[in-house]
């Protein structure tokens, strides 16, 4: 495959064809993934070919090709994990692009149509939409919108109207088949393997594509919208450290991967900017609920800490590794 083919376009007029990925990892998710196959089922632009790509789980796998015999049900055969899981999927996807829903999601009837929409322009190399979290009761008072990715949804800071980012949000993407075929795929040791709460796999591939070709664009388009669940144990206040650490931590091997300018440059800008407003606005005596808004305040400033200790642990880590030490 040469770079000249990538980001061609279908023929004027033909919106491109999509195959749809969804990992699934536990039969403790079953009423999830029966609600995310059911959510692509209604698409009003259905795929060409939906892929459920079981990881590791032999019990999972049997029983999902019982109740759906009409999608392409399949083990993962990398390493276990969200990435070999995703690269299984690609390796059965057809048509031009392949969109990825996470097993607890569930797409709005439009969202592969949107999707699809946004691949007009032939510089662009992926489409990835909103997600919006669907919490397990009230919404949790102390913690800020701005950290939404902690729980895998869209967060303040991201844009309001279709534009580039650097990377897509891994509920909720979607990238022309081709550009696994140039680039290769998500990298195995980043993103989640079960419950634990790595990430940053979309990242490193988002990054990859920049610095790969020049021009390159992915885009963030809200409209294109999944319904993404949180659980209670990820509302809690427990999760949000053990993920903002292990954030740290990922974007510390991505930063070995790929150099710290661009794997921190969307950080940067997100510390400098949105969050010194976001706790200006928390702390603001004028509030109706000054405790929540302070204990928001709060939880930002601990967020920074922990995702900044994280990060030093995963360079230490990472450099015993590469000097033949444990990691």
């Amino acid at each position: 495959m040469t770079a000249g083919t990538i980001g061609r376009p279908p023929a004027a007029g033909v919106e491109p064809r999509v195959s749809v990925v969804i990992c699934a990892y536990t039969e403790r998710r079953w009423t999830d993934i029966v609600a995310a196959v059911a959510s692509v089922r209604a698409q009003t632009r259905p795929p060409v070919r939906t892929i459920l790509v079981v990881d590791h789980n032999p019990r999972l796998l049997e029983r999902a090709r019982t109740a759906f015999p009409e999608l392409t049900v399949v083990a993962n055969t990398g390493q276990p994990g969200l990435s070999g899981g995703r690269n299984t999927g690609v390796a059965h996807a057809v048509g031009d692009v392949v969109a990825f829903l996470d097993d607890d999601a569930r797409a709005a009837p439009d969202w592969l149509e949107r999707l699809a929409a946004g691949y007009s322009n032939p510089s662009v190399l992926g489409v990835g939409g909103s997600a919006a979290p669907v919490w397990p009761g009230r919404r949790p008072r102390w913690l800020p919108p701005e950290f939404d990715w902690v729980v895998g949804c869209s967060f303040v800071g991201l844009p309001t109207a279709a534009a580039p980012v650097r990377n897509l949000i891994g509920a909720n993407m979607s990238f022309r088949r081709e550009v696994f075929d140039t680039v290769g795929g998500f990298t195995d040791g980043l993103g989640r393997v079960g419950s634990r709460p790595l990430g940053c796999e979309e990242t490193e591939l988002g990054i990859r594509l920049r610095q790969w070709r020049t021009g390159s664009r992915l885009v963030y388009e809200p409209a294109a919208v999944v319904h993404h669940r949180v659980t209670a144990d990820r509302a809690a206040w427990r999760y949000f450290c053990a993920r903002c650490f292990s954030e740290g931590i990922s974007k510390a091997l991505v930063s070995r991967r790929v150099g710290a300018r661009d794997a921190l440059e969307t950080e940067r800008r997100y510390v400098r900017s949105v969050l010194p407003r976001a706790i200006v606005r928390g702390l603001d005596p004028r509030r109706r609920h000054r405790s929540a808004g302070a204990a928001r305040a709060g939880a930002i400033v601990a967020g920074v800490l922990l995702a900044s200790a994280g990060y030093a642990r995963g360079l230490l880590q990472a450099g015993a590794s590469g000097r033949g030490g444990r990691p």
